[in-house]
């Protein structure tokens, strides 16, 4: 694998990263820095620093409004993130498969009828 190659993989099998380009994605209107760093929870330098990799990787551009910083994503970091979302709603629904499961296994063991009390000979 190449250098570049790596950076990518590491980049989008992380969980922040994975976010930025999924909220990206979404909507048609451009985004700016600011509202990615509030959507993914993230500082506005940390937000630079992951945009700017990914943006040397060909997923995005900038423009620079003013002092506004507008991110579009490219035709491949499009595709990229629309794959991206993809698996992670694929995994959300895996996972609310097995919780209702684990749920389910916890009910039927407590709706196990109780015992019929012992009875008590009289004197």
């Amino acid at each position: 694998m190449d250098r570049e190659e790596n950076r990518l993989k590491a980049a989008l099998l992380r969980e922040k990263p994975a976010e930025m380009l999924v909220f990206l994605g979404k909507g048609t209107e451009p985004k700016y820095v600011t509202q990615v760093s509030k959507a993914t929870d993230c500082t506005y330098s940390h937000v630079i620093k992951i945009l700017d990799m990914f943006r040397e990787l060909g997923l995005l551009e900038f423009q620079k409004i003013g002092r506004m910083k507008i991110v579009k994503l490219t035709p491949d970091g499009s595709d990229v993130a629309h794959d991206l979302d993809g698996v992670i709603t694929k995994i959300k629904r895996i996972s609310d498969k097995t919780v209702k499961k684990k749920q389910g296994k916890k009910g039927e063991k407590e709706k196990k009828p109780a015992k019929a009390p012992v009875p008590v000979p009289s004197s």
